[in-house]
């Protein structure tokens, strides 16, 4: 199987991670799904006002200059991790 399609197979794993997964956690995904699928951040930082979509666009920026490669395999090895942490809980 190559990266492509195992990064796709742990997209859809994400989706059944418990409802309890922290914040933080899901932005860090979001982050390295976004680096991953879109590449660097083409768009302007959200308004103070908008925090939810302020903090994605700060997960995504803090992934920046990483290869889409690197971000697949960081966001495999994340999910692995949230899923074992959610199968000893």
């Amino acid at each position: 199987m190559g990266l492509k399609e195992e990064f796709e197979e742990y997209a859809a794993k994400a989706k059944t991670l418990p409802e309890n997964t922290s914040n933080e956690n899901m932005l860090i995904l979001y982050g390295l799904y976004k680096q991953a699928t879109v590449g660097n951040v083409t768009t302007s930082r959200p308004g103070m006002l908008n925090m939810k979509d302020r903090a994605k666009w700060d997960a995504w920026k803090a992934n920046e200059g990483k290869s889409s490669e690197a971000a697949m395999a960081d966001y495999i090895t994340k999910v692995k991790q949230l899923l074992e942490e959610a199968s000893m809980s």
